[in-house]
């Protein structure tokens, strides 16, 4: 054991030492001035155009290396407020041109043209716009050298056109969508290639062989570039919005009388301070275009997580990424990489109730003020982000038939977030740091016995490579968090699921009732191979039990101390049966902080794409048996079972007209647990300009360790004086996810998106946990113990005549059947400036607990009463 591990030691050492980029530089791309205007129509006969271009593609796929089967010739010119870029993309077979309409940023199978440009220089970050022969665009940020945020939409023109030749791509960028250094003479770095998806080929100018990592360190040099001047525009986009609202009335009800009509208005402001400094600015935001959330059912202890979809929070979120810079590969092995900033808790659903009687009415989330963010891409290698946001005092109102009054249900507000990132030697180091700030103004004693008064979370990240190849990396950060509040409010937060103080068999962590403050720490280092057919990565980090960055953060439970190694081999090229494959092994445990080990895996990952572009996937994984906190929910360590699980998944050639996918899961662990779903995906694109997707999906779980409730008892020495409450559940989920995309041009789509769901659970064989660091259970009705069930309440005596108390507790029993859906018509009228109008709905019904029966809860679904809401808004973006 001992040789083998010096072994690969040296293999390891071998190729820190020697480990080169092998792969020459690019020629560099000269930039013509242009000395008559340049009309953007995709007819190539200005004079910039008539000089030579770039030429000598050479294939990512399907033949790494290639020469490109297709000649493509480019372009690049400039003036003094502009950036512009022609190609002709010559092609043998034009009518074999994939041409397909798609809303803005969406990934169309289509042939495609794209141009990447690092305006700084940095080799690490940039631009990058994207057109296809339909005039279909992308664009988006480029950073950490290999990611891409597509939340960027730029102002910027371009026109295509097809012709017997092939098609052609002009392009002008005005150079204040861009954000450069003042120089005389600059150089930049850009790259260009091009997908021809009839033969899934990709053809690129400066190529990056498959072995190798990298993508913004590789562009080519874009020289001639001189007498640049950054413009400093502010652009102004005020908006408009009506809303009507139309939902059941309910009898008595004053505030639910079947209608409700509503208008906002307010504006955004973005400014370019100076020529690396932007402000974004948004008074009072409505964010009624927004695709709804989801159906789930959650019936765990942690939060569901939900993904931001507000534009204003969504742009340029890339800058306020936080611990994974550096590696291309970060993988999470029994570990939830903490979110420092989760921008869902601004304008978050009111946190306080209500305790009163009668009818309420009360807001669905809190009135964002104004937000305002400013980003900087410095020289030096200097990253900057900075966010405010104030959210309004939120109130319920209350009728209980004599009075109407309002109670408060979410304070003010102030959140701020800091972000700063140092890049070194291009980006072979960095280092930098995060800090965020909520404030609550807490008047009522409802919230400041619920929610912490202030909160603050600081971090450090950083990377560095450890070879000149740039084939090693180690990436990680470190961070505390504190939390301040009255006694009531921490008090709270000790016991929540998050930090679970109270579990009687821990001596490293105490419940302190007159606590004030909460404070925590959290860490992690990894180490990735970033490139070459052998993969290797691993990971150790660790999480106190105090750790609390949910005021503006996003985690689940701390007390954890993770590691992981993973081992693999991939192929990059096509061989006798598959075009390419990775296997990887890999083997994770989770310790407490008191050494008890918690979590332990053993991962086998099989994926391949075939010769003729089907992919498939096979994951098996094996858990042995370990112990759990969190089966008691705060009580004491519990045996948990070893379990076992496979999930393979398979996709069809996504050149096709029709593209199917087929996904399954199937896992067991003794004692009768066991739980599988399969499902399927399908994806139809009858023309050009239309296509659906359908998500079929249904799930069937069995779990013999459902937690219900705790019930103090002092008799119960077994489990420290208290009852651990649980019960059998068979829970059953179908769902589906439809997608409907009608392009009628670029700028104008109708998106359409509906989930029905059903979702049952039926909770059975209630008993209680036998005894600390078992898995073993008393069940209720057996020996002396009874249990009786009257109008929905359970009562149980758990001893019978014996000295114990008896209690009771509701059915847990529940059938949501759920309609979602938004249909958005989107019209940019101008650049920049759109016109929404947008229908969703939300209906439910929940008769039947328990019980599932597809057929009837459908026809109860489809039948069920349900929220309208029909909103128009009108936004115009002008200039100063």
């Amino acid at each position: 054991m001992l040789k083998r591990l010096v072994y690969i030691l040296f293999l390891i050492g071998t190729t820190l030492l020697f480990a080169e980029n092998s792969v020459p530089a690019p020629s560099p791309v000269r930039a013509v001035r242009a000395k008559s205007p340049v009309r953007i129509d995709g007819v190539l006969n200005e004079e910039v155009w008539k000089s030579e271009g770039v030429t000598g593609f050479r294939q990512s796929d399907p033949d790494d290396g290639a020469p490109a089967t297709e000649k493509t010739v480019v372009w690049v010119a400039f003036d003094k407020g502009s950036l512009y870029v022609a190609a002709r993309l010559y092609d043998n077979q034009p009518e074999g041109i994939i041409s397909l309409l798609g809303r803005r940023d969406a990934d169309v199978e289509s042939d495609w043209f794209v141009l990447a440009v690092d305006p700084y220089h940095d080799r690490r970050s940039g631009f990058q716009f994207a057109v296809n022969p339909a005039g279909t665009i992308q664009d988006g940020t480029l950073f950490n050298d290999e990611g891409i945020d597509k939340t960027w939409d730029g102002i910027w023109e371009v026109a295509v056109r097809i012709d017997d030749q092939g098609w052609t791509a002009e392009i002008r960028i005005p150079f204040h969508q861009l954000h450069f250094q003042k120089k005389e003479s600059t150089i930049w770095g850009v790259n260009f290639f091009r997908t021809i998806k009839r033969k899934n080929e990709k053809a690129v100018y400066s190529w990056i062989p498959k072995e190798e990592s990298g993508y913004v360190s590789r562009f080519a040099d874009l020289t001639g570039l001189s007498g640049l001047q950054p413009r400093r525009l502010v652009e102004v986009l005020p908006y408009t919005a009506g809303r009507a609202e139309f939902s059941p009335a309910v009898p008595g009800d004053p505030f639910r009388t079947g209608s409700d009509f509503a208008g906002n208005f307010g504006f955004d402001v973005k400014s370019a301070l100076q020529s690396h400094l932007t402000l974004n600015l948004s008074v009072n935001p409505d964010f009624g275009q927004v695709e709804v959330d989801p159906a789930v059912i959650n019936i765990s202890d942690q939060e569901t997580y939900y993904e931001e979809k507000r534009p204003f929070f969504v742009e340029g979120a890339d800058i306020f990424r936080f611990g994974n810079g550096g590696a291309n590969v970060q993988r999470n092995l029994g570990w939830s990489d903490p979110s420092f900033f989760y921008s869902r808790r601004i304008g978050r659903s009111p946190q306080g109730s209500v305790p009163f009687p009668g009818f309420t009415a009360s807001p669905d989330w809190a009135t964002i003020l104004g937000a305002a963010k400013i980003t900087s891409k410095m020289g030096d290698g200097w990253n900057l982000g900075v966010m405010t946001a104030l959210t309004q005092r939120e109130y319920a109102l209350i009728d209980n038939g004599e009075d109407r009054f309002s109670h408060e249900v979410e304070p003010f507000s102030s959140y701020g977030v800091v972000r700063a990132l140092k890049e070194m030697g291009g980006g072979f180091r960095g280092l930098g740091f995060i800090a965020t700030s909520t404030w609550r103004d807490l008047r009522v004693d409802s919230l400041q016995g619920l929610i912490p008064k202030s909160a603050f979370c600081f971090g450090l990240d950083g990377w560095t490579f450890l070879d000149r190849g740039r084939t090693w990396v180690l990436t990680g950060w470190f961070g505390g968090t504190t939390v301040s509040g009255s006694q009531e409010a921490i008090s709270h937060l000790q016991l929540s699921s998050l930090h679970y103080y109270q579990r009687p068999d821990v001596d490293y962590v105490d419940y302190d009732p007159n606590a004030t403050t909460l404070n925590g720490w959290a860490g992690r280092f990894f180490v990735n191979k970033q490139k070459g057919p052998f993969v290797f990565n691993a990971a150790l980090g660790a999480m106190s039990p105090g750790f609390h960055a949910v005021d503006l953060g996003y985690h689940t439970r701390g007390d954890v101390i993770n590691g992981h190694v993973e081992l693999g081999y991939q192929s990059f090229h096509p061989g006798r049966f598959f075009r390419n494959w990775k296997v990887t092994f890999a083997a994770l445990r989770s310790y407490d902080f008191g050494g008890i080990r918690t979590d332990e895996n053993y991962i086998l990952n099989a994926t391949a794409q075939l010769l003729n572009y089907w992919t498939g996937n096979l994951y098996l994984s094996y858990d042995p048996n370990r112990t759990s906190h969190y089966l008691t929910r705060g009580g004491p360590l519990a045996a948990y079972p070893w379990g076992a699980s496979i999930q393979p998944s398979i996709t069809s050639d996504n050149r096709r007209r029709l593209v199917f996918g087929l996904f399954g899961h199937y896992r067991d662990h003794p004692y009768g647990s066991y739980n599988y779903s399969f499902g399927a995906s399908i994806r139809w694109k009858p023309s050009t300009n239309f296509n659906i997707s359908i998500v079929p999906e249904y799930s069937w779980r069995h779990s013999v360790g459902q937690y219900i409730r705790q019930v103090s008892d002092p008799l119960k020495i077994e489990t420290y004086g208290v009852r651990y409450v649980l019960s059998d559940v068979i829970q059953e989920t179908a769902s589906m996810e439809i997608r409907l995309n009608w392009i009628f041009t670029p700028r104008l789509s109708l998106q359409a998106y509906l989930q029905p769901f059903l979702g049952t659970g039926d909770f059975f064989n209630y008993k209680e946990l036998r005894a600390a660091l078992t898995f073993d259970f008393d069940s209720y009705g057996q020996g002396t113990s009874t249990i009786n069930r009257d109008a929905g309440i359970y009562t149980v005596d758990p001893d019978g005549a014996g000295p114990s108390p008896a209690f009771s507790f509701s059915d847990p029993d529940f059938n949501l059947k759920s309609l979602r859906g938004t249909v958005i018509l989107r019209w940019e009228y101008r650049p920049g400036s759109t016109i929404y109008a947008v229908w969703t709905q939300d209906r439910a019904d929940h008769s039947h607990p328990g019980s599932f029966d597809f057929d009837r809860d459908l026809s109860l679904m489809l039948r069920a009463p349900g929220d309208n809401i029909f909103l128009i808004k009108i936004n115009y973006r002008f200039t100063l």
